[in-house]
């Protein structure tokens, strides 16, 4: 990464967002300097305001977790909101120097999703950036598949994420922040389909999340936007994915992650911290990655 300088944020008189670079303040010898170089260019996040979605447990917690370590304003919605709250105060006692708030939210439900950026908007002026974390799968194929099975997986991964996006733009939009970053954790079935029929119907819901990426893209660019589009495209990660997607096959649930030794979730969430130290003229579009043990 040829980046020298750390970012600072400003605001001129129409309050929109702008980024300045400085020289790096941090001058740490026990830090890498690639390390030192992410942590400078995520001081602009500082204060910022981030959306994670299926933030409860996994990546999801694992990303809340580092941007409130980095010093963001997490908005972490999910359908138990228990847990969340429990990490909130995890982390508070951790002493991180941002914060998590709990928001309760079904991805399923449209209404949902509007009342909780009506009420993001009213406690924290809107949101900066979105990570499109939450996705499931059921084991059911095409040939034999549940239609509710199937309707389930494009309302949460493909729908829920769509209207997540576009109410953010519109966040962004109407308060002018033109730096902001829509980061949907895509899986690497998005970009191959494997012969394994449980899963079927599940990569195509990941191929549209390659395809809208890409069309978010290009419609931001349309608009003149300097607002980011990625997607992390990571392969068999260790989570509580497996055990629900099998949680009628004890069997397959077991030996899921005893194959070989699989990615985990602090793998992705440093991934999205990677993604948002970029410079802010720097557009990185997918990240797709898997352990070096995984054959496909």
């Amino acid at each position: 990464m040829a980046l020298l300088s750390s970012p600072e944020e400003s605001r001129d008189d129409s309050s929109s967002y702008k980024t300045r670079w400085s020289p790096p303040r941090h001058n740490s010898p026990v830090l890498s300097l690639e390390l030192a170089l992410i942590i400078w260019s995520m001081d602009r996040w500082r204060g910022r305001v981030a959306l994670v979605t299926g933030a409860s447990v996994g990546i999801g917690a694992a990303i809340a977790r580092e941007l409130v370590r980095g010093g963001m304003k997490v908005m972490g919605c999910a359908r138990d909101v228990e847990k969340i709250k429990k990490l909130s105060a995890e982390f508070q006692s951790e002493d991180y120097s941002g914060v998590l708030v709990p928001f309760k939210c079904d991805l399923t439900r449209e209404e949902d999703i509007l009342a909780m950026f009506s009420a993001i908007k009213a406690q924290h002026k809107g949101v900066d950036v979105c990570i499109n974390n939450a996705g499931l799968a059921h084991p059911d194929s095409l040939l034999s598949g549940a239609t509710s099975s199937w309707k389930n997986m494009l309302d949460v991964n493909v729908l829920g994420l769509s209207i997540c996006t576009r109410e953010a733009y519109k966040s962004m939009k109407e308060r002018n922040v033109d730096d902001g970053h829509i980061i949907h954790i895509n899986s690497i079935c998005g970009h191959r389909v494997v012969n394994s029929p449980d899963i079927h119907f599940y990569t195509a819901t990941k191929y549209a999340v390659t395809a809208l990426t890409e069309a978010l893209r290009q419609e931001l660019r349309e608009t003149n936007s300097h607002i980011r589009a990625t997607c992390i495209s990571p392969g068999l990660v260790e989570t509580e994915f497996g055990p629900r997607l099998y949680s009628q096959q004890a069997d397959k649930a077991a030996t899921l992650y005893t194959q070989y030794k699989t990615l985990e979730a602090v793998d992705v969430a440093s991934a999205v911290t990677y993604v948002l130290s970029a410079p802010p003229h720097v557009q990185i579009g997918d990240i797709v990655m898997r352990s070096v043990e995984q054959p496909t």
